[in-house]
């Protein structure tokens, strides 16, 4: 039985195969070295204002048993919504504390951290991930990242975050194992902060090198 297209539907991945997987992979890798970037290199154009590799992160990660919440700005595009349902089959709630998956288009879109599925002790696994287009995003501050996968101190703008991020982080890394895992997905990179994150301001100590 042939599936019928929604009419103006744009193309997913040119290589749904290679792609889904150095896409993964790098998601993968961001969260395994946090705040430092991975490259993302796919050829797709997802409807605005949905983002290419914000898209290419959805095709990749999300399936049709991932619930998924989009801002108000990717849900008033109908298109998007058709788009993400036909690629990956996953359905769109109205909830974001029944999203798998929450996207936000830009940094002040976001929802706060704390509204967020952020699991139980027993299945922490059931917490959400927060996927941000973080596409010319400017930075917040001076942060510094320590925890797994960091050797010793990460430095780092935060581009991409939300303003006034630093203390929900805090509140999210302090709950572990519970807590909600963030993305962020800038034109062709993904930056990852695992819940096992911390994150703090810089102060005017002397910078490790």
């Amino acid at each position: 039985m042939s599936i019928a297209i929604p009419q103006n539907l744009t193309p997913g991945f040119a290589n749904p195969v290679r792609d889904a997987q150095q896409v993964f992979r790098a998601v993968l890798e961001a969260l395994a070295r946090p705040t430092t970037p991975q490259h993302v290199n796919v050829d797709m154009l997802p409807p605005a204002p949905l983002g290419v590799t914000v898209g290419a992160v959805i095709l990749a990660l999300c399936d049709e048993q991932t619930p998924i919440w989009l801002d108000p700005a990717l849900r008033g595009a109908p298109e998007v919504s058709a788009w993400i349902a036909f690629h990956t089959g996953a359905r769109i709630v109205e909830q974001v504390d029944d999203a798998a998956f929450a996207i936000a288009s830009a940094p002040s879109t976001a929802p706060r951290l704390a509204d967020l599925a952020r699991g139980t002790d027993e299945e922490p696994h059931r917490s959400a991930t927060l996927v941000i287009d973080a596409c010319c995003a400017p930075g917040i501050g001076s942060l510094k990242a320590t925890g797994p996968g960091i050797p010793g101190v990460a430095h780092w703008d935060g581009a991409g975050l939300p303003n006034e991020f630093l203390t929900q982080w805090q509140e999210n890394h302090s709950i572990f194992p519970r807590g909600i895992d963030l993305i962020l997905a800038a034109e062709t990179t993904v930056r990852g902060l695992p819940r096992t994150t911390a994150l703090n301001a810089h102060t005017d100590e002397k910078r490790n090198t």
